[in-house]
């Protein structure tokens, strides 16, 4: 276990020769990690972009039962304090159903049952287009992708505290909140 403050981490970085590879080592804190893990999970992630050159992405709001009256959210690998809904980038060739799924398995350790398309948002700030999609969590993994890698918590919140806590550091989220439950009673 790594004292907080302080983490280890270790890449392989490929080089010129294929043959060979070189294994980096170095401390930092915390924080410098987790921003060096993104930069390098940006640089290695293949971005895919629709026809006005928005960065597709899909998300899943996780919710713990069909009730929908308490919702999984993910702490931000920027700030573990602060809660966001599980989501990412779609890969080359990926449905964006599957890729909720895979953001909500990868980023929260849900495993579960894709229900329905809330909606796509735009996002003209961040330039991205977001498929938002209605998960029902059947189990909780104990570790999962994201808590080893990005030290990633997930926590229950019922929805009136998980749009304060969206609020926060993603605004932007909280109308998929809105309009999941207003297609529910659709």
């Amino acid at each position: 276990m790594l004292r907080k403050g302080a983490i280890r981490i270790f890449w392989r970085s490929l080089t010129s020769n294929k043959n060979m590879s070189s294994v980096k080592c170095q401390s930092m804190s915390h924080t410098r990690a987790q921003e060096t893990i993104k930069h390098m999970k940006d640089l290695t992630a293949a971005r895919t972009y629709d026809s006005d050159g928005l960065r597709r992405r899909a998300a899943c709001l996780c919710f713990q039962d069909q009730n929908e009256k308490e919702i999984l959210l993910v702490s931000s690998t920027h700030d573990i304090s602060k809660w966001i809904v599980p989501g990412g980038g779609i890969d080359p060739g990926e449905e964006t159903a599957a890729a909720a799924e895979r953001e909500a398995h990868e980023e929260a350790g849900a495993i579960g049952v894709l229900d329905r398309l809330v909606g796509v948002f735009d996002n003209a700030e961040k330039k991205t287009r977001t498929w938002v999609y209605v998960f029902y969590v059947e189990h909780l993994q104990e570790h999962w992708t994201e808590s080893k890698s990005l030290a990633r918590s997930r926590q229950w919140f019922t929805i009136e505290e998980a749009k304060q806590m969206l609020s926060i550091h993603k605004p932007s989220q909280i109308q998929y909140i809105v309009k999941a439950l207003g297609s529910k009673m659709s």
